[in-house]
């Protein structure tokens, strides 16, 4: 694919991630959208760490959700015993430790994700001259530490639209067509 085609999905998909804070089937869509652009872009500018610390950092996502949400069923149906005959509730305090577990979890892999993804919209901000993809890196970053007080959330939706208008403001060279070889002037006579 061309650059072109890549900036303009990978504005549409950091587009889409930003809506997935709202709806997450389209997050899951806009977050594949990127990571395809990303692999087409770091193949236009011959620097395989944009698309290597992306995918580390989708790694390091996935990896907190899943574990996270391990970890919470496993309190959920593990660590608390309800009675609906007596409606007392045993081992509670087991329950409240593993839902604070997941979450302390899920945050240090989050917080790898964001580490990875900012190396990856710095490198990629370097490369194109564009610096909202290091504004929107540093957002991304700042946003994800301050998950754990949920004000994070909102900057990580400013990044992710930042993330965007660097996408679709990401110039494209243009190529000069060859100028053809003068011609050899003409003999003397």
């Amino acid at each position: 694919m061309s650059l072109e085609s890549n900036k303009t999905l990978g504005g549409i998909g950091a587009l889409l991630t930003a809506i997935g804070f709202v709806v997450p089937v389209l997050g899951l869509v806009g977050i594949i959208l990127v990571m395809i652009a990303l692999k087409g872009v770091a193949e236009y500018y011959n620097d395989s760490s944009i698309f290597q610390n992306a995918i580390y950092g989708l790694i390091f996502f996935i990896i907190g959700a899943i574990a996270g949400a391990f970890i919470l069923i496993g309190a959920i149906f593990g660590g608390m015993w309800w009675d609906p005959m007596t409606g007392d509730i045993t081992n509670l305090w087991a329950f409240i430790g593993g839902i604070i577990l997941a979450v302390v979890v899920a945050f240090i892999f989050y917080l790898l994700h964001a580490i990875f993804f900012k190396k990856t919209f710095d490198t990629l901000s370097t490369r194109t001259g564009e610096k909202m993809f290091g504004t929107g890196a540093v957002l991304l970053l700042v946003g994800a530490i301050l998950t754990i007080i949920l004000i994070g959330l909102i900057l990580m939706l400013v990044a992710w639209i930042l993330i965007a208008v660097g996408f679709f403001s990401i110039k494209i060279p243009t190529t000069q067509p060859p100028t053809a070889p003068t011609p050899p002037p003409p003999p003397p006579q």
